[in-house]
C-alpha cells in the first residue's frame, strides 16, 4: 500500500520489505515509535503497513504538553479561525480523496462505494461546522423573578472541559473519528484520539489534514496504543471527558476504570424492524437487506431482529430469502460494485458462525433460513426464524452481534412486537415500516429507543439528525449541534448590583 500525495510524506517512512511505515502525532512532532506493529488487511490477511506503538513515557509525555500548553492554545484559537480550518480540513480531503479511498478499502475491508461515502462524510461533516457555531451561545437570566436575587443577572456560558479523549471504532475509522474531534475542537477542547488497533491509517492521515489546516499543533495527538493500554489515558485525571464509540463491554470497563469525568457513549445495538400489515413489501424488503447488509452487518445500527404481524410474515420471510440468496460477500479490491465485502477478522467471522451454530438455540427451535456460509473473513447474509417464545434464550438476541446475521420472528400485533423490541438490552434505534399513522405514532411513543426510522433502514449519516441510546447502548447524543452540547459544560456568571439604583422595583 502507498500513498500517492506528498502532503501524507512527512507522516511515514519506508521500512523493511518496502512496507510503509507510519508514524505518531504527539502533541505537535510526528514520531517514529521503537515498536512498529502490523496492520493487515482483512481482505486477504496480509501486511499492507506498520504503525507506531506509543510507549507509555511517551503517552505521559503528550498528557503533560496538551494539559500545559495545547488545551489553552486551542481556547485562544477564536470560533472564527476554528471554523475557517475546518474548512480548509475539507478542501483538503478532497484533494487527498483517492488516497483516503484506496486506504479504507484496503485497511477496513470496505467496498468501493462504502470507502467513497465515508469520506465524502467526512468532508461534509466539516462543512457543516458552520452550523453549529450558534449551539456554543448561552443564556441572560435575570434577578428579578425571585426575591433572593433582585438587583443581580446573571449569565450562563458554555465552556470547553479541557481534553477530551476520543476513542474511535474500526467501522468507520475515518468518518468517526472526525464526528469526535471536530465537536471537541469547535469547543475548545483539546483532543487525543486513540484510533482502533485494526485499521488505524485513516485516522492517522486525518490528523495530519488536521496539522495542516492550522489548529495549534499542542492542541491534537493521535496515540497509537494498544486497547489494553487504554486505561492509561482513561483514568488519567488530565483527561476531562471520554468519548467512545464501541461495545457495550468495552465501554462498562471504561467507564469503571476513568473515574468522575463527562463521558459520551455510543455502543451495541440490536436494531429492530417492526413490519405491520399494511406495511409497503417492496420498501420494507430493500430497507431491511440495506440494513443487515451495509458494511457487511458491521454496524451499531444494522438491523439484528424483525418483527412482523402475522398477515404479511409469511410473503416478507419469502421475499427475504429470495433477495438475501442473491447477495454475497466479495473481494472490494477486485470488484468495486461489491455490496459486501469481508469481515474485519477471523475472530470477527469466528464470533458470527459461533453464534449461528449455537446448538442450545437450534434445540429449541429456532430454523436458520439459509445455510450459514463463509470463506475466512467472509461471511455471507443470514437470516434465523425464532419463535417468540424462545426468543430470549437465543445468543443471537441476547448478545450484539456485528455481523450479517439477523433474526426473524412471527408477532401477533403491535402490541408484542413493542414488547419484545423493548425487553432487549439495548436501545438505539428501531425501523418501523407501515402506512396507518396511529399505530405507527403508538409505536414510537413506546418504544425504549434513541431513533426511530419510519420507513427507513436506520443511517446515522453525517450526524444531520441527532443519535445515541438508551439502556445498554450507551449515553448522550451525537450529531450536528448535539455532540457540541456533550462536550460542554456550562459556567454561571452572576452580578451582584444591589445598592447601585439600577433597578427600582415598585
Amino acid at each position: 500500500m502507498m500513498l500517492n500525495n506528498k502532503m501524507f510524506d512527512e507522516i511515514y517512512q519506508i521500512g523493511k520489505d518496502d512496507i510503509i511505515e507510519f508514524k505518531a502525532y504527539l502533541a505537535g512532532e510526528w514520531v517514529l515509535g521503537t515498536e512498529l506493529l502490523d496492520v493487515t488487511s482483512p481482505i486477504d490477511g496480509k501486511i499492507i503497513a506498520r504503525i507506531s506503538k506509543v510507549s507509555p513515557g511517551q503517552v505521559q509525555e503528550t498528557l503533560k504538553k496538551v494539559h500545559e500548553i495545547g488545551r489553552n492554545q486551542i481556547r485562544s484559537y477564536s470560533g472564527e479561525n476554528r471554523i475557517k480550518s475546518f474548512l480548509k480540513a475539507s478542501n483538503l480531503i478532497k484533494e487527498t480523496h483517492e488516497d483516503f479511498v484506496n486506504v479504507l478499502i484496503s485497511d477496513a475491508g470496505k467496498p468501493k462505494g462504502n470507502a467513497n461515502g465515508e469520506t465524502e462524510a467526512t468532508m461534509e461533516r466539516l462543512e457543516k461546522t458552520t452550523m453549529e457555531s450558534r449551539r456554543l451561545t448561552g443564556d441572560y437570566i435575570p434577578g428579578d423573578w425571585s426575591k433572593d436575587t433582585l438587583e443581580s443577572e446573571g449569565i450562563v456560558k458554555r465552556e470547553p472541559y479541557g481534553i477530551t479523549l476520543a476513542i474511535s471504532p474500526f467501522n468507520y475509522p475515518l468518518f468517526i473519528s472526525a464526528t469526535k474531534i471536530i465537536p471537541a475542537l469547535l469547543s475548545g477542547n483539546a483532543i487525543i484520539l486513540k484510533p482502533s488497533s485494526s485499521d488505524p491509517i485513516a485516522p492517522i492521515m486525518f490528523m495530519r489534514i488536521l496539522e495542516l489546516s492550522g489548529f495549534p499543533k499542542e492542541s491534537i495527538s493521535v496515540l497509537t496504543i494498544s486497547g489494553n493500554d487504554t486505561d492509561i489515558l482513561v483514568g488519567d485525571r488530565r483527561v476531562n471527558t471520554v468519548t467512545f464509540t464501541g461495545s457495550t463491554e468495552i465501554g462498562l470497563d471504561i467507564l469503571k476504570s476513568a473515574g468522575i469525568k463527562n463521558f459520551h457513549m455510543e455502543l451495541g445495538g440490536k436494531d429492530p424492524a417492526i413490519v405491520l400489515a399494511d406495511a409497503n413489501m417492496d420498501i420494507a424488503v430493500d430497507e431491511i437487506i440495506k440494513g443487515m447488509t451495509g458494511y457487511s452487518g458491521q454496524r451499531c445500527d444494522a438491523i439484528r431482529l424483525i418483527l412482523a404481524e402475522e398477515g404479511i410474515y409469511g410473503s416478507l420471510k419469502e421475499k427475504l430469502v429470495d433477495k438475501l440468496k442473491t447477495i454475497e460477500p466479495k473481494n472490494p479490491l477486485k470488484d468495486e460494485k461489491a455490496i459486501m465485502g469481508p469481515l474485519i477478522s477471523e475472530k470477527s467471522a469466528n464470533f458470527v458462525e459461533e453464534i449461528y451454530n449455537d446448538k442450545g438455540a437450534i434445540e429449541k427451535g429456532a430454523k436458520p433460513l439459509l445455510k450459514f456460509k463463509r470463506d475466512g473473513n467472509y461471511v455471507w447474509p443470514t437470516l434465523i426464524e425464532s419463535s417468540k417464545e424462545i426468543l430470549h434464550d437465543l445468543r443471537a438476541f441476547q448478545e450484539d452481534v456485528f455481523g450479517p446475521l439477523t433474526l426473524l420472528v412471527k408477532v401477533k400485533d403491535e402490541d408484542e412486537a413493542i414488547k419484545i423490541a423493548n425487553s432487549s438490552r439495548f436501545g438505539l434505534d428501531a425501523s418501523i415500516f407501515g402506512e396507518n399513522e396511529g399505530k405507527i405514532r403508538k409505536i414510537v411513543r413506546k418504544l425504549e429507543v434513541g431513533a426511530v426510522f419510519i420507513n427507513s433502514s436506520p443511517r446515522h449519516g453525517t450526524g444531520y439528525y441527532p443519535f445515541g441510546g438508551v439502556k445498554d447502548s450507551g449515553m448522550g447524543r451525537e450529531g450536528i449541534g448535539y455532540s457540541v452540547e456533550q462536550l460542554t459544560t456550562t459556567k454561571t456568571i452572576v452580578h451582584n448590583f444591589k445598592g447601585r439604583g439600577i433597578w427600582k422595583y415598585i
